[in-house]
């Protein structure tokens, strides 16, 4: 086994490639990959926008509430709902102990409480500390765990970002045609 594992995200608006880092986060890369291999992602969506422009400030600083103060900038996607897929979730593996950042196109899943990520995954735009163990975006300051590096395709990233949107949410979404190992 490669510490390192390419793959393709084909969407409707172009292709994303994508190393991820079995070796830093092999927790997180495992529990992606097995759902790349059987399918789940393929016809699934890119349905979220988070620009420095639609994240309201609540004020709301509770655990599964954003700190929207904290501006972001990701486009998160996963298995279509439609699928009616039942996904376990995984333990979170923190930045402190993979050592991988959230920087300008990591890869990394979505997740509102800790150990509760399972298939939802975001790609950043630019870097994002606040997302990292310690950052201030999510209230229990525990970040999110980052699992690879976008190689090619930032440009299909940005271009997905910047599609039309009400608030955070893609409208249409972009479909994921297919994710593959490459």
């Amino acid at each position: 086994m490669t510490d390192k594992m390419a793959i393709v995200i084909e969407t409707t608006q172009g292709t994303i490639e994508v190393s991820i880092d079995r070796a830093s986060a092999p927790v997180t890369a495992a529990n992606f990959l097995s759902l790349v291999d059987a399918g789940l992602y393929d016809s699934g969506i890119f349905h979220r926008t988070v620009t420095l422009d639609n994240q309201p400030d609540t004020g709301e600083r509770t655990p599964g509430h954003p700190n929207n103060s904290i501006k972001i900038e990701v486009i998160q996607g996963g298995i279509h709902p439609d699928k009616g897929a039942q996904v376990d979730t995984i333990p979170l593996e923190r930045t402190t102990v993979t050592r991988l950042r959230h920087l300008d196109g990591t890869i990394s899943m979505g997740r509102m409480d800790p150990d509760s990520a399972s298939s939802e995954f975001f790609i950043c735009i630019n870097d994002q500390p606040e997302l990292d163990f310690g950052g201030k975006r999510n209230p229990d300051g525990q970040g999110f765990a980052a699992f690879g590096q976008v190689t090619s395709g930032m440009d299909v990233v940005r271009a997905i970002q910047q599609s039309p949107h009400e608030g955070q949410k893609l409208t249409p979404p972009v479909t994921i045609r297919k994710i593959a190992r490459k």
